[in-house]
């Protein structure tokens, strides 16, 4: 049974399973769909605690659980496994990790696990929307129209208007969402191309139709560059000023994951010089954006406040994912999407 433990004491129990979240209408929707997901896979001990008590208040009512799932950033994740001492791993319902101390964490015992790709194809969607908008001025002929405008407000040489097909398309990050955006975009006529750190069986690699290049090829020869990499130590700025002069002029970047990949400033340097075309952006190095960056108001450019993932789809996935995960702790298995410190 799902319980709200403001007051109750928790007894030390094998299956407790901790949503961490504030409480409002919002989260009250995804603990339901958290609860239908935590009884089709059994044996857990669901239970909501309202993340902004105290962390006293906090620490108490998650006495005994095994695992923890955050719903929003919690920083005192590290203290709070200290304080209990049951606690095996740490689920989030994202994708993304690089808020959490996972290195303190490990030393603790305890894992870190992403959401298992619950909203792999709202990104990839989302993904190929930006370079469909980039090449096309989507965002400028929409905001045309609604000023009144009709077509008079959307400018540009008709060699900045592109269709798809014939691109190279470099994938940087070929994992659950940059796998999805090549599959989706084989209908497209595309030549696709990838890089990425990992060798992934030559099965997947296959399945998507993408072709592995240097990382140093696939920034000078495509014609969009998307970035589809978690965020740590290796992958802050990995575009940056260097990478940018080594693009071709015509080229747009893409980047649906995480904000401080890309060097902001030099994107906007390499924006206005023209040393590329266009870029479309989910994702900033500061969220939300602050009011005199450039970025929303360049012509070249189309942003779009973090929402890749947002699509029902992608919740009820992440509570099926993370409940799923959950169990196997519970039953004493290996949980799956670990996230290795970096």
């Amino acid at each position: 049974a799902i319980r709200n433990h403001k007051t109750e004491k928790l007894k030390l129990m094998s299956n407790i399973v901790v949503i961490l979240s504030p409480t409002n209408e919002g989260s009250e929707i995804r603990m339901k769909e958290s609860q239908d997901a935590a009884e089709q896979v059994g044996q857990i001990d669901l239970r909501i605690v309202d993340s902004k008590q105290s962390f006293d208040d906090v620490a108490e009512q998650c006495q005994g659980a095994v695992v923890v799932v955050p719903h929003g950033k919690y920083d005192e994740l590290t203290k709070l496994a200290e304080k209990i001492g049951s606690l095996k791993l740490v689920q989030t319902p994202s994708a993304g990790t690089d808020w959490i101390d996972k290195a303190a964490l490990a030393e603790l015992g305890v894992d870190v696990a992403n959401n298992g790709g619950a909203n792999a194809v709202a990104v990839a969607e989302h993904a190929i929307g930006l370079m469909f908008s980039t090449n096309r001025k989507l965002d400028v002929q929409i905001e045309s129209v609604k000023q009144g405008t009709w077509m008079a407000g959307v400018e540009g040489d008709r060699t900045e208007f592109h269709t798809l097909v014939g691109k190279r398309i470099g994938i940087i990050g070929l994992g659950r969402i940059g796998s999805r955006v090549a599959k989706r975009l084989a209908g497209w006529e595309c030549e696709l191309i990838y890089h990425d750190i990992i060798d992934h069986p030559a099965d997947y690699v296959a399945a998507t139709g993408a072709k592995k290049v240097s990382l140093e090829e696939l920034i000078s020869t495509s014609d969009i560059i998307t970035l589809h990499v978690p965020l740590d130590r290796v992958t802050t700025h990995m575009m940056s000023d260097r990478e940018f002069e080594k693009m071709k002029p015509t080229a747009i970047l893409i980047n649906t994951c995480r904000g401080p990949v890309v060097d902001e400033n030099a994107l906007i340097r390499a924006l206005e010089s023209k040393e590329i075309f266009a870029a479309g952006l989910d994702v900033t190095e500061i969220e939300p954006i602050e009011s005199d960056n450039p970025l929303p108001t360049m012509p070249n450019v189309v942003v779009t406040p973090h929402l890749a993932t947002r699509a029902l789809e992608s919740e009820l996935n992440a509570a099926q994912f993370t409940m799923e995960n959950a169990g196997r702790v519970v039953r004493g298995e290996g949980a799956d999407w670990i996230v290795k410190p970096v």
